[in-house]
């Protein structure tokens, strides 16, 4: 069986600290217990990229990192990724604060990973390389002759033409990009979006079932949109919340609660929702002393200038709000700028009337299936979704709104809030039918079940072609 060789920016280590890899370990160890193999990424330390590798096996599965000297991480990580392509993926070019020195760092980092990554790879393994962080890799991984089936899932969006084009080494990456021979997004929307920039800049040949050729390279573009462990959320949301809690939930019960928890990031259209909320009191008065929205929002990059900046106007617009429409015994709207931990968060979803969930552009947004997937289906609550998240494909049911329109929003708002339990559990269990089916597990075993069915590429002069099964451009 070939073995999978797993490459993200971030690595989850078996010893529990998953050092920024989020939702994705989940999908990702339940693939490599699969095959065996090898999760590469960075440590999350400084150093220099050269050092020894850091080496760690559990089972069939082994860790591998490395680390990124200052200048590396900084020009690689803080500038480029972040400072580019990160706003410019999310339609913010107004953020993109692009320069030729970030752009060198960006591919120094990853001509020196495929440097690091080359020697572990075994013939017959297949590569599975993951985000923005690493556009070009794969084409480095070919120049050191490396000829396995790569894969690359994207899991933010891709921009329209009009976005992608702005950025000046924009053609380089669609390059580099087309050396991979699967290319998986979230969303249609997200892989036409690609394909419409690509033809923008090179002839496109566009086959049955995703396939394309570009400059003489064949590849594949598909969807696939990343689910949860919906089982386990379930689970996870039944039973009692925290003692510690315990007041939090009497609270609860006093009013109707409007729920929202991401990232501070200007992508989640934090402000816009602070705005929709004073439209809803403000339009629908009779709410006034009986709901409360509370938004969660850790701090994220705080380092970076844009994010202070929404920290202080969320700061800024919450006071406001609350000095115009409370009263005594009533704040309307709580603002936490802190972590809390996602068992506690899953156990309060469920006990909340209305998940609001409304970036202003988003991948897939896996907060919205958590809140859906921690509901008593008995009395569920209502999930007010941005039709920009790549979650709105899948999740219909929801009540759908256009983030950018703060009366759109209220009506949602006010719709939610009043909706009867029968249209509530209607939408739920629709929802539910959806989550279960395209669950993290379904969307891993599709990735990897497409990618082994790729043929082996071959370099002009590759003397063993015939043998590989390769496929000559």
């Amino acid at each position: 069986m070939s073995r999978l060789v797993v490459v993200s920016n971030r690595v989850a280590l078996p010893d529990g600290k998953k050092n920024g890899a989020g939702g994705l370990a989940v999908g990702i160890l339940g693939a490599l217990k699969n095959s065996g193999g090898v999760w590469f990424g960075w440590s999350g330390e400084t150093g220099e990229i050269d050092d020894p590798l850091k080496k760690v096996s559990q089972g069939n599965i082994q860790w591998v990192t490395f680390n990124l000297n200052e200048e590396d991480y900084e020009q690689y990580y803080c500038q480029f990724s972040n400072g580019v392509l990160w706003p410019a993926f999310h339609y913010r070019l107004d953020l993109v604060d692009f320069t030729r020195e970030a752009w060198e760092g960006y591919l120094r980092v990853n001509v020196a990973m495929a440097k690091q990554l080359a020697p572990l790879i075994q013939r017959g393994d297949i590569i599975w390389i993951h985000d923005y962080h690493l556009l070009p890799l794969a084409s480095e991984l070919r120049r050191l002759g490396v000829n396995n089936r790569i894969g690359f899932f994207l899991h933010i969006p891709f921009p329209t033409p009009e976005i992608f084009t702005a950025l000046p080494p924009g053609k380089t990456l669609l390059e580099q990009m087309t050396d991979y021979d699967l290319l998986g997004f979230q969303t249609e929307g997200d892989r036409q979006a690609f394909i419409d920039s690509l033809g923008l800049q090179t002839q496109v040949t566009t086959y049955m079932d995703g396939h394309h050729m570009a400059d003489g390279k064949s590849f594949q573009t598909h969807v696939y949109p990343i689910g949860i462990e919906t089982e386990d959320v379930v689970e996870q949301a039944k039973g009692p919340l925290p003692t510690k809690l315990a007041q939090l939930k009497a609270e609860l019960g006093r009013v109707q609660n409007i729920f929202s928890v991401e990232r501070l990031d200007y992508s989640k259209g934090l402000p816009e929702r602070f705005l929709a909320f004073e439209t809803l009191l403000e339009k629908y008065p009779e709410h006034i002393g009986k709901i409360r929205y509370t938004q969660i929002a850790p701090t994220s990059r705080g380092d970076v200038q844009a994010y202070q900046d929404i920290r202080h106007q969320l700061e800024t617009e919450a006071g406001r709000i609350n000095g115009k429409f409370g009263q005594l015994g009533w704040t309307p709207l709580y603002y936490l700028n802190q972590h809390f931990d996602r068992k506690v968060l899953l156990k309060v979803f469920r006990h909340t009337n209305v998940g609001l969930v409304t970036p202003l552009r988003d991948g897939m947004n896996l907060v919205a299936k958590e809140y859906v997937a921690a509901q008593d289906p008995r009395d569920p609550g209502v999930l007010v979704l941005s039709q920009f998240a790549g979650a709105a494909n899948e999740l219909s049911a929801a009540v759908l709104v256009n983030p950018y329109d703060r009366d759109d929003v209220a009506n949602a708002l006010h719709r939610a809030l009043i909706m009867p339990k029968e249209e509530r559990i209607a939408r739920h269990s629709e929802m539910m039918a959806v989550l279960r089916h395209q669950d993290i597990n379904a969307w891993q075993e599709a990735f990897i079940r497409d990618l082994k069915q790729v043929k082996t590429r071959c370099t002009q002069n590759d003397s063993t072609s015939a043998s590989l099964g390769c496929s000559m451009p």
